[in-house]
């Protein structure tokens, strides 16, 4: 069975923030990850998940203007030395805190934008954040984001994402394969869970859940994920899977599905 990381950011929403950390816990969660954490300083994180005896998997490179629309910077012309800051201060942060990925968004293509100018871009500041994170232990991840959730992403598919992996070569660049927007961008969850593991650069290094449609716990919907752990098992993936979704109701009162697996 997968280990499974509780996603803070959306799950334990019943309670602030630095409480979700010990309803994790009680709930039987070894590991969270939450898209940032930048408001709050990384030693009172780190005292937190020692308290719960929690280990940090995973959190987001700062992603722009979050609250203007922006999702993220690695793709935009322009913003190159902000895009080097925020990696410098998600490595510190991680250096902490513990965890050994961060997951880097591209950013929104504007209509009509000059895309090969934004690939090359992409390229250029993914070469430089994959250098710095190999120095630190660490490995950024880029995420394919289905248009629905997020009109204009520049990274949509996954064969997209393996091309650009394989076109920069690099051990410390991988893929966060998140199977629900897979599924609301072209399904064969099967096919590229198998695809992603196989590859030389480029590896799904982190995989996230939620049931489709809804994004909700993931025995809702249309995904058979007892099928797609088993597989998980069957192609020695021993990474973490993060449940990013939105409970239905109270969360701990959700986790029917983990219960059991269990």
């Amino acid at each position: 069975m997968p280990k499974f990381a509780a996603n803070l950011s959306m799950m334990y929403n019943e309670v602030p923030f630095t409480e979700r950390f010990a309803a994790a816990a009680a709930d039987g969660f070894q590991g969270v990850e939450y898209l940032f954490p930048y408001t709050w300083q990384p030693e009172e994180l780190k005292a937190l998940l020692q308290q719960h005896g929690l280990q940090q998997v995973l959190f987001n490179a700062p992603p722009g203007d979050w609250d203007g629309g922006e999702r993220g910077l690695a793709a935009l012309p322009g913003r190159e030395a902000e895009f080097r800051e925020g990696i410098a201060l998600a490595l510190n942060y991680a250096q902490v805190l513990g965890n050994r990925l961060i997951h880097v968004m591209a950013g929104i293509l504007p209509d009509g934008a000059d895309a090969l100018a934004y690939r090359n871009t992409y390229l250029n500041n993914l070469s430089y954040a994959a250098d710095l994170a190999a120095q630190a232990g660490c490995r950024i991840l880029i995420e394919p984001i289905n248009h629905a959730d997020m009109p204009g992403y520049f990274l949509r598919y996954q064969a997209q994402a393996a091309e650009i992996c394989a076109e920069l070569k690099h051990p410390a660049l991988a893929v966060q394969f998140d199977i629900y927007h897979c599924q609301r961008t072209e399904g064969s969850l099967s096919h590229w869970l198998q695809e992603g593991l196989a590859r030389e650069y480029g590896q799904i290094a982190h995989v996230q859940l939620a049931g489709y449609p809804g994004r909700h716990e993931p025995d809702t919907g249309e995904i058979h994920y007892p099928f797609l752990f088993q597989r998980m098992d069957e192609l020695a993936y021993s990474g973490w899977v993060g449940c990013e979704y939105r409970p239905q109701g109270n969360t701990s009162a959700g986790l029917g599905w983990l219960r059991n697996l269990r």
